[in-house]
């Protein structure tokens, strides 16, 4: 499935990073609830610590153990669909804080988005941490 336009006026892909950006909004607000709402409930991050949960990341960031300053997306995105599914890959550049200790991160995210009636939610998240320069092409 091609990237086309809906009756918004914006591509598919362009609602998609939006709800992308919405999302990072909501981590750096720190706001367990609209977070939540961009996860399906089986919703899972896999990184260099293992799988973490919904339920479990959403109780790091209410208890305020865990907390985000900034968050952006850097250079281009990747999309791909297979009819409901959509697989965006980006870098992202963030600030987090676990239990007051600051943590800094340049990591490609790949996103599975599917697409209900509810619009795009995320059903997994795939972090990997990059060792290349903000502004390498690789």
């Amino acid at each position: 499935m091609t990237a086309t336009h809906s009756g918004t006026g914006r591509s598919v892909d362009d609602q998609l990073l939006a709800v992308l950006d919405e999302w990072q909004a909501a981590i750096v607000a720190d706001d367990a609830d609209r977070i939540g709402s961009f996860m399906t409930d089986e919703w899972v991050m896999v990184s260099e610590n293992g799988v973490t949960t919904a339920a479990q990341f959403l109780a790091f960031v209410r208890s305020g153990d865990l907390t985000h300053s900034a968050m952006e997306r850097v250079g281009d995105a990747r999309i791909r669909y297979y009819g409901r599914i959509a697989l965006l890959t980006t870098r992202v550049v963030n600030t987090a804080h676990y239990r007051g200790t600051r943590f800094d991160a340049d990591e490609w995210t790949t996103d599975a988005f599917l697409h209900g009636d509810g619009g795009w939610r995320c059903l997994l998240t795939q972090i990997t941490t990059t060792k290349a320069p903000v502004d390498s092409p690789v």
